[in-house]
């Protein structure tokens, strides 16, 4: 018996040493094997945010063909591995375990706030870094005093944008009395309202608040135009936004309309109806009218002539975030994630399309926001300010 339970307790200690090595091997990211380097994909590619996860695909598939033409990473080529999150959190953190363990050696993606939240826990488990092209919730890169050694990203976050809008909102609208419809249901949104309420210098009138999803804003408005404001601020995707513009413009609302990059879609245009969106800014990662650097200059020449159109600004931050990750590769002079991760954290002006960026403590960019007016849907001013003049 003793014999039996000794033979036992023999397998359990092989088997849960395996089960640890494993575990311990799985948390040591992945290397690049062959003649290829494995990337991954975890965006949005259809539910809400299809949107945005869709043009990031075409981003990082514009630059991993670049790459390739040119002689690839450290001689290797550059294989994108894509994955559809469904612009679900459950599928996103899903996804992250299914392309570690696909051997990628970086990740970019998901698009949003939630998605890339989500998958934190796995980048972790698995050691792989995450780089997001337009995930700008704060907390995602540093909370509670911490920042997550993983999580990367090619723009910039929601405090920055928030201030520059409020800061915008004072000296170039000339606002003194701002109303807030904001979208409380996404971190993204709330996270711009609260920076924005943090760091506007003017009043506050009044704020109101609705859920994605919601369609009808005739009540909400009607509330809102009873009030004496200069200029409406709506922190929101460009679903709801679009919507918002429509249903103001129409109802006799004529004051500036201000919102974050969540406005960066054409189909916010479709949506309001280019008549109505005139007066309207917001903030962005990248200008067709005022290219950042050369590199930009080139990217827009170059996507013009493939594409008959100009990028978006999802397309440009992705685009950056592929060649994010190459400059840590070559860094690191191996496409092991450990490595890259190690590299990402020390990335220094570094020249992108979206601008001169380096990476700070907390894994956020330094780098300049551009705030861009529309008339009847069409860009007609761009301006851009730089992290050291907001003070």
């Amino acid at each position: 018996m003793k014999l039996k339970k000794l033979f036992l307790l023999s397998v359990f200690l092989l088997l849960f040493s395996g089960c640890t090595a494993k575990n311990t091997q799985k948390a040591q990211g992945n290397t690049a094997s062959g003649d290829t380097i494995k990337i991954g994909l975890n965006l949005e590619l259809s539910g809400a945010a299809a949107a945005y996860g869709n043009q990031e695909k075409e981003g990082a598939e514009f630059a991993a063909a670049e790459i390739n033409r040119n002689g690839g990473i450290l001689g290797k080529k550059v294989e994108l591995i894509l994955k559809d999150n469904k612009s679900e959190t459950t599928e996103a953190f899903t996804v992250t375990a299914n392309l570690a363990r696909s051997g990628v050696v970086a990740i970019i993606g998901p698009a949003t706030s939630s998605g890339a939240k989500a998958a934190i826990p796995n980048l972790k488990k698995s050691g792989v870094p995450m780089i997001t092209p337009s995930a700008t919730d704060d907390a995602l890169t540093f909370s509670d005093g911490q920042v997550q050694e993983f999580v990367f990203r090619s723009c910039f976050q929601d405090s920055l944008q928030g201030t520059i809008l409020a800061k915008f909102a004072a000296e170039n609208l000339q606002a003194q009395k701002v109303v807030i419809l904001g979208d409380n249901s996404s971190d993204y949104a709330v996270g711009l309202s609260k920076a924005f309420k943090e760091n506007f210098v003017g009043e506050i009138v009044a704020e109101e608040n609705f859920s994605a999803g919601d369609k009808d804003f005739q009540a909400l408005l009607t509330k809102i135009n009873g009030q004496d404001f200069d200029a409406l601020y709506v922190p929101s995707y460009y679903t709801e936004a679009g919507l918002i513009i429509k249903q103001a413009r129409e109802m006799g609302i004529t004051q500036p309309i201000l919102g974050g990059d969540g406005f960066s879609d054409p189909e916010m245009i479709a949506i309001a109806g280019a008549k109505n969106v005139s007066n309207v800014f917001y903030s962005n990662h990248f200008s067709t009218s005022a290219p950042a650097t050369k590199k930009a200059a080139d990217f827009l020449a170059e996507w013009r002539q493939n594409f008959g159109s100009d990028p978006s600004a999802f397309q440009a931050l992705s685009y950056d975030a592929l060649y994010m990750i190459k400059a840590a590769i070559e860094e690191a002079g191996v496409a092991n994630s450990l490595d890259i991760k190690k590299a990402l954290a020390n990335l220094q002006n570094f020249s992108g399309v979206t601008g001169k960026m380096s990476v700070n403590d907390q894994h956020n960019p330094q780098k300049d926001v551009v705030v861009l007016g529309l008339t009847e849907g069409v860009e007609t001013s761009a301006e851009i300010v730089s992290p050291d003049e907001k003070g």
